[in-house]
Order: structure tokens, then sequence, then C-alpha cells
């Protein structure tokens, strides 16, 4: 089966998204109802928004790169172990033996949680699947069991739809976006842990009176408070960290252009993100109307990347003041065992942040905050898996270049789930049953949560009616 499939997961893996989705919005609006021209449309559209979005997150990484690189040098660091970023760590995981069966597994993960009444997500991006499909790789690898693997990818999968329907009440209204959640293996662990941060941030004196919206900043600084100019004088500050002033010339010619770049992503990025909505918007209808007809009483969402949610003011300001945060932070931890350098996937700390901005309510300030918290944490989970990432890299015919002895990355390197399914790997069979156990039980608790919503949105119809 592996040899059949292998090759198929792997080729998905090289089309990507841009390509992956349109034929699924296709189909899947083709099987909703609409007719072949009104899908293929939306479907090509989609497409069109996932270039758009990657070539402007392409722009950010190939300018922020460089200046991380000359932050770090000229900090005297040297840390060792190199973040290979999310493209690599996609290869990676299809490459797996848990790859090659990670589709099919993920889409009967989806179905029976669907049929059971445990989960009200589609996710249609089957693509992101190669999340759930690292943590079963590690899993192998570290227990030598591939059945344990299979198991873990399964029951991270069926995590990571339950907490897209936690979360997608919230990220609804925040972002405008009707029926659609994010169970998004990099947003959604991240958005778990910012509800109770969020908690503690209201309780704190000062913090919790502090308003950093964009809106806020806008009325405070005028013109300076706009997303573009944000994005320019970011790119100004982090240009001038990164690359100083030792050659005057060559220097303020790259600082110049990072900030340019900086303030382009952040005026392109809504924009390609509306071109993404306009295909969205027919299947959204279409897929409430078909659920409304064939299951009353029941609540859908299209599962979706949190790439839709990148462009929103708050999460690219937030994320581009995380670049020399994350930076310092993987700096000031080296004392402490941090042997990871943020690179490539600095670029990806949108998708990092997606859930947690409008669950701190788009307040830049507590976003970076709790971000720069999680990610710092996250560091050492990155530097504890290395040796295992590396040793499924090379089994996944992933070539190291000269000079790395040892990868990991930031995205899902640094992430917690992936710490948590590592350390019950490192516990043997007992611990990996135990984590799955607690998964499962998560899953039931998140139905729960949901069921109590409906209640009270019921009871409070009724009474507005009344």
């Amino acid at each position: 089966m592996q040899g059949i499939l292998g090759p198929i997961s792997g080729y998905l893996s090289d089309l990507g998204p841009s390509v992956v989705l349109p034929v699924l919005i296709t189909i899947f609006g083709l099987i909703l109802g609409l007719r072949l021209g009104k899908s293929f449309r939306a479907g090509v559209t989609i497409g069109i928004g996932f270039i758009g979005i990657n070539l402007v997150i392409g722009l950010l990484g190939g300018q922020v790169a460089p200046a991380a690189t000359a932050m770090a040098q000229g900090l005297g660091v040297n840390l060792d172990i190199v973040d290979v970023g999310w493209p690599s760590s996609a290869a990676i995981a299809f490459g797996s033996s848990i790859g090659a069966m990670i589709i099919p597994l993920g889409l009967v993960v989806n179905v029976v949680l669907l049929v059971t009444g445990l989960t009200r997500t589609f996710d249609i991006d089957l693509w992101n699947y190669w999340h759930s499909a690292l943590i079963g790789a590690l899993v192998g690898a570290m227990t030598g069991s591939y059945l344990l693997g299979l198991l873990s990818a399964a029951v991270h999968l069926a995590l990571i739809l339950a907490l897209g329907d936690l979360t997608a009440p919230i990220v609804q209204k925040y972002f405008q976006l009707p029926e659609i959640s994010f169970p998004h293996g990099t947003s959604a662990p991240y958005g778990l842990l910012a509800i109770p941060m969020n908690w503690m941030f209201d309780r704190i004196p000062g913090l919790n009176r502090v308003d950093a919206t964009p809106e806020a900043i806008q009325r405070r600084f005028g013109l300076f408070g706009e997303s573009l100019m944000m994005g320019l004088v970011l790119g100004l500050l982090i240009g001038v960290f990164g690359y100083g002033f030792d050659d005057p010339a060559e220097d303020a010619k790259a600082i110049l252009t990072l900030a340019i770049s900086l303030a382009a992503a952040m005026f392109l990025l809504p924009r390609m993100v509306a071109i993404l909505m306009e295909g969205l918007m027919p299947i959204s209808e279409a897929a409430r109307g078909f659920v409304q007809k064939r299951f009353p009483g029941r609540t859908f969402y299209i599962g979706l990347d949190s790439a839709v949610a990148v462009g929103q003011p708050s999460v690219i300001a937030t994320s581009l003041l995380l670049v020399p945060v994350t930076l310092l932070i993987a700096v000031a931890l080296a004392p402490a065992g941090n042997r990871v350098l943020p690179l490539v996937d600095l670029a990806t700390i949108p998708f990092i942040v997606a859930v947690m901005v409008p669950i701190f309510r788009g307040n830049i300030v507590r976003s970076v905050i709790g971000g720069g918290l999680l990610i710092g944490a996250g560091l050492f989970i990155a530097t504890w898996i290395a040796p295992t990432f590396t040793k499924v890299a090379v089994a996944s015919g992933f070539a190291l270049e000269d000079g790395q002895a040892t990868i990991s990355s930031l995205v899902d390197g640094a992430n917690p789930l992936t710490g948590v399914f590592y350390a019950a790997a490192r516990l043997g069979t007992p611990g990996v049953l135990v984590v799955a156990a607690v998964c499962l039980a998560a899953v039931l608790a998140v139905r729960q949560v949901m069921a109590r919503r409906d209640r009270a949105a019921a009871a409070a119809a009724e009474e507005g009616a009344g």
C-alpha cells in the first residue's frame, strides 16, 4: 500500500496547495451543487490567491533572512542547528513512510468524526496534512514502530480538527469568515495556548488597559499608523539592527530595500487574501445551503489554511515585530540550551500567530508578548527534537547541505504539540497510548463546549425573539 500511495503523496507535495486546492475546490463545489463553470472559476481564483500570498511571503523571506543572518553574525552567536523552514519540513514529512498514508488516513479520520458529530470541520486543505505526517514520522522514528507513528498522526489530525472547531467562532467573527475554521497544524495549537494567556493578560494591571489594535495605533499616530507605513518603519528598524552601517553605501541600500519590501508586504497581503476570498465565497454559500437542506439543525465549517488570515494588519504587524524579537530571544536563550538559529521560517511567523491574534482581540502588544513567550519555549522543543528530525529527514531522502550536521525548524519543530508527542514517544508505547487517550478526551471535551455554545446561542435568540 505504501508503495502505491507514496508516489501519489509525493506528487501532491510537489504540486503544492496552489495547484491541489483549485482541483479540490472544483470537485467540492460540484458536490455542493454548483455549476461546473462556477466551481472551476472559484477553484482557480483560490489558487491565484494562494500564489499571490506565497509570492508576498517569499518576498518577506528573501528580505528578512539575510537581515537575520547579519544580525546573528553581528551578535557573535553560534547556533549550530539550522532552521530549514516549512518547505523542507513538508517535503520531509511527505517523503516519510507515514507521509505515504497521510492523505487517505486524514480523509478517513475527518469523515468518521463528521459522521459521528465529533467535529464540524470538513478540512479541504489536504496538503497541510503534512503537519500530522511529521508528528507520526517523529514518533515512528523514536519508538521504532510504524503503527504507533500512524496512530499518532491520526490522533493529531483529530485534535487539530477539534481545535479548529474550538476557535472557529472567534476566527469567523474577527476575520469576517463565515463557516470557516483553521484546522492548521501550525496555527491551531498556539491558538489554544493563547486562550489562558489572554485571560492572564486581562488581569495584569497596566497591560489590561493598553489598546494596541491597528485602528487605535492609526488614530494615535496618523499616517505612521497605517499598515504600509508600519511595514516601512519596521523594515528600517530590522535593517538597522541587522546590517548596521559598516559599509554605509551597501548597508543603506540593503536597509532601504528591506523597508520598502516590508511596506509592500503589508500593502499587498490583504489584497491577495481578498482575491482568495472572492473565490471562496461561492463555495461557502453553497456549503451553507447544502448543509441546511440535508442536515437541518447541524452546523459545518470549511477547514482552510490559515493563509487566508495572514494579510490582516494585526497579524502581519505582529509577525514583523516578532522577527527581531525571535532572533534576540534565540540569542538570549543560547546559554540556557537553545541551539536553533531561526532563519527560513521567520517569514512564516504570520502562520504561528494567525489564531492567536483574534484571541488577543487584535492587540499587537499582547500578540507580540504571547508570541515571543511561546516561540521562545518552542526553540527548546526544536533543539530537543533536532537529532530525530535530522534522522527522519535523511531517511526521507533529504540532502543535508555542507556544514549541516543537525537540522530542525520553527514550523513545526518548535510547535507545542510536537513537544507533547515527542515526549510521549520517548516513553515508548505507554506514553504514546496515554497521549492518544488524552487527545481523544480533548476532542470529546471540545464537542461539549460547542454544544454549550449552541444552547447559549439558541437561548439568546429565543429571548431576542420574545
